[in-house]
């Protein structure tokens, strides 16, 4: 015969339990009536998968638990409360509806009797604790109560009341409930509160540490805020930091078309983040970084021809084709009103003055002058700049002299030139050729600020050693070898400059050295053995040191004669200061 069966809906029913139950439904009213029509207690108490009362085989668990009716009472409304005693768990076969009423076969499902075995009392502990775990941190009960449980009430009890306190689903429920013992049940209990204890730990480390931001970054806002305050009653409020005091500046600044659209979308974006975020700081530092750029910003002043050869004649010795060429450049640009013309490369050995006549060209002419060492280099970023998405993205070397000359027609040189490497980074090399080319550099792009920006306006000025570079490099530029000085330019040199250098660097007074040209030719020829004159100007500045250190420190008036030199020398050579290297000495 089968067992009619009474759906519950989202709730299990353990064995071994007496269960009250209010039935308002008229479907399952109709249910227990039929159970009590037909002479018997027995009834099947079965979860149920759809919300509403089922109406298909499929909407109903093919588990259940088996119950014997014990009360009957009939409300005024209609809805009956029962009072069932259930007996075992039992698997459903057959299933049927007959006017809406369910009913099936019931196989009772086995369960060990190991309630008192002590490895299913200390499972139970353990699931005792990590339900107090689960109250403690989540704060959805009172673990209190389910202490009383353990110590007061039966384990299908306990099993029962950690199903519902915990609100397991109804799989985990059923699952609990197919188990062929007391202490396998316990073990999924077990698994599943423990997963929950670690679930209530990670969202409680998240919602601190998202907590924690927030006052961080609370405190920073009003830190700020007060700032600004206290700024603005000191009359130091310059509203850098202002979003709309930086599109000010976008708008009134002389970008070209595509870079202020570019910075105004930017600017955008910035003003949609958090001040605090990541992101709007970055962009803050990119819009920082175009606005410095000299935008339509020249030194303007007229070139003249004879202060240009004024200049380089003060500064520099000898010579003079060198300087001829020079000039004759400089008059090019005074004529068309630009940098037409051929790069200038000047190569020569190391001290014969290329660096230095870099910066004599840019005083002739009256602009800016920043110099761009190339020795090592094998990065094209150094030229072409990171991307801004890269931590500690910068822009090249290029921009960045542009930048801190604030002018868009400054001398940039070149140094060691030859000396550029070349690496699994990239090429610097072609980057050069591009900043090189007055076809191509009108649309130089940084790859940090991405927009386009004119270099036609830079006179770039290249100094080599050698002509180890490629022939591209070499067609981009017009060499000018710079040859070592003779004997006689290198005296007139030291009269010139070298001395009065040398005696600024010791502290002497120019007016108390006393030195022939014979004996600088003395210096020359027996200390150096150079194209230039750097040894010669540390061979100068070695005499005068070594005279202040004989005299006490005071720069009397002397003579320094061959004799004089030899002696000093010797004695800075006795003393294990200097190297022999050939002909000259070298600290």
């Amino acid at each position: 015969m089968k067992n009619y069966i009474l759906p519950f809906r989202d709730f299990v029913v353990s064995p071994e339990m007496t269960v009250p139950a209010l039935i308002d439904n008229p479907a399952s009213v109709n249910c227990v009536k039929a159970v009590v029509a037909a002479g018997h207690q027995r009834i099947i108490l079965v979860p149920q998968h759809s919300w509403a009362y089922p109406s298909a085989i499929d909407d109903i668990y093919t588990v259940g638990t088996v119950g014997d009716i014990i009360q009957v009472l009939t409300m005024p409304n209609g809805a009956i409360h029962l009072l069932i005693k259930t007996t075992q768990a039992v698997n459903l076969r057959n299933i049927e509806i007959n006017e809406g009423l369910f009913s099936a076969d019931a196989e009772p499902i086995q369960c060990e009797d190991d309630k008192n075995d002590e490895k299913t009392l200390m499972l139970r502990d353990m699931v005792a604790d990590n339900m107090q775990i689960l109250g403690q941190t989540s704060r959805r009960f009172k673990s209190d109560k389910l202490r009383t449980i353990v110590a007061d009430y039966p384990l299908p009890a306990f099993i029962d009341s950690v199903i519902q306190t915990a609100d397991l689903s109804t799989d985990i429920a059923v699952k609990v409930l197919c188990a062929r013992s007391w202490y396998d049940k316990l073990a999924i209990l077990l698994e599943e509160v423990k997963l929950m204890v670690e679930s209530v730990k990670i969202e409680e480390a998240i919602n601190k540490r998202i907590h924690q931001q927030m006052e961080n970054g609370r405190r920073d806002a009003i830190l700020q805020e007060k700032m600004r305050a206290i700024q603005k009653e000191m009359g130091e409020d310059d509203g850098e930091i202002d979003t709309a005091n930086i599109r000010k500046k976008i708008i009134k600044s002389n970008m070209p078309a595509e870079a202020k659209d570019k910075a105004l979308s930017e600017w955008k974006r910035m003003r949609s983040m958090s001040p605090m975020s990541n992101e709007g700081g970055l962009l803050k530092t990119y819009l920082d970084e175009l606005l410095a750029m000299p935008w339509g910003k020249a030194d303007k002043k007229p070139i003249d021809l004879e202060k240009a050869r004024d200049v380089l004649n003060s500064q520099h010795s000898g010579m003079n084709a060198v300087k001829e060429r020079i000039l004759e450049h400089i008059a090019v640009m005074k004529k068309t009103n630009s940098n037409q013309g051929s790069i200038l490369c000047f190569v020569g050995a190391p001290g014969v003055g290329k660096t230095s006549l870099c910066k004599s060209i840019a005083d002739a002419l009256g602009r800016k002058y920043q110099r761009i060492s190339l020795g090592g280099i094998s990065d094209e970023a150094h030229f072409r700049g990171h991307r801004k998405t890269y931590i500690g993205a910068q822009v090249g070397r290029i921009m960045d002299a542009l930048k801190r000359c604030k002018t868009n027609n400054p001398v940039i040189v070149l140094d060691e030139i030859d000396k550029m490497g070349r690496d699994w980074r990239g090429d610097p090399e072609s980057a050069l050729l591009e900043i090189l080319d007055p076809e191509q550099n009108k649309t130089f792009r940084d790859h940090y600020l991405e927009v386009d920006f004119d270099l036609s306006n830079v006179l770039f000025i290249a100094t080599a050693n050698s002509l180890n570079m490629s022939n591209a490099l070499k067609d981009r530029m017009e060499i000018i070898e710079i040859p070592g000085y003779s004997i006689d330019d290198k005296i007139k040199i030291a009269r010139e400059h070298l001395i009065g250098r040398a005696a600024h660097d010791t502290g002497w007074n120019v007016d108390d050295i006393m030195i022939s040209d014979d004996a600088i030719r003395h210096i020359i020829q027996k200390y150096t053995s150079e194209q230039g004159v750097r040894q010669a100007q540390r061979e100068i500045t070695a005499i005068l040191r070594r005279s202040l250190l004989e005299n006490n420190c005071e720069d009397i008036k002397t003579e320094f004669t061959p004799e004089k030199i030899d002696e000093l020398l010797s004695i800075r050579q006795s003393a294990g200061f200097a190297k022999k290297i050939g002909f000259g000495v070298q600290l």
